[in-house]
């Protein structure tokens, strides 16, 4: 099975072009939703977070304060350090567990991470497919959707792998800040090809 990674800067529309992939009959795994599904109630790792940042990183009915930990992990380096250190390995397993299904036809998966390139992800992929959108578009949609603040949003950018450098380690490139049918189009001629090298 061949896996392909699919990244992207926050807000450049990676699940968007994902759903797209798999309205294709792709299947795609998304690392944010892995990330989401080992911290759950009653999982170690969440054990383990709430015993190191203090209880006030649970909401009232014992899930992750998602908002607290980000505030935290964003203001101070060695604890974004630490957390990526206990999360990173159990998310790595859990990816690719998810990563081949059963009774499934097609000759490659998704991989569709926002650090693919930052953590060891990338060594789980054949190839990569950035989806790109200029930094302002980034900022604009995600403020939009997650009511952060501007400086708030900046700062996870500035986390981030540069733009230019990401583009540098792509294989494809869809421009996400096309119309939506361009786009398409884009999805439509690289599953084409895909399926042609792999298949």
């Amino acid at each position: 099975m061949v896996v392909i990674g699919l990244t992207g800067g926050i807000g450049s529309g990676k699940s968007t072009v994902a759903r797209q992939f798999g309205s294709l009959g792709v299947h795609w795994v998304d690392a944010d939703d892995v990330a989401r599904e080992v911290v759950e109630p009653g999982t170690p790792a969440l054990v383990a977070i709430a015993e190191h940042f203090g209880e006030n990183i649970l909401t009232d009915d014992g899930a992750l304060n998602r908002a607290n930990l980000r505030q935290i992990v964003f203001e101070q380096p060695e604890q974004r350090a630490w957390l990526e250190g206990l999360l990173h390995p159990i998310i790595r397993e859990e990816l690719i567990r998810q990563l081949h299904p059963s009774d499934y036809a097609l000759p490659y998966v998704l991989l569709v991470s926002p650090l693919l390139l930052e953590t060891d992800q990338h060594e789980l992929v054949e190839r990569v497919l950035v989806v790109d959108v200029p930094v302002d578009v980034q900022v604009e949609r995600t403020m939009a959707r997650d009511t952060n603040s501007r400086e708030q949003v900046e700062r996870i950018i500035s986390a981030q792998m540069p733009r230019e450098q990401r583009l540098g380690r792509a294989d494809a490139v869809i421009d996400n800040s096309l119309p939506l049918d361009r786009v398409l189009a884009e999805v439509r001629a690289l599953h084409e090809a895909f399926m042609v090298d792999f298949g």
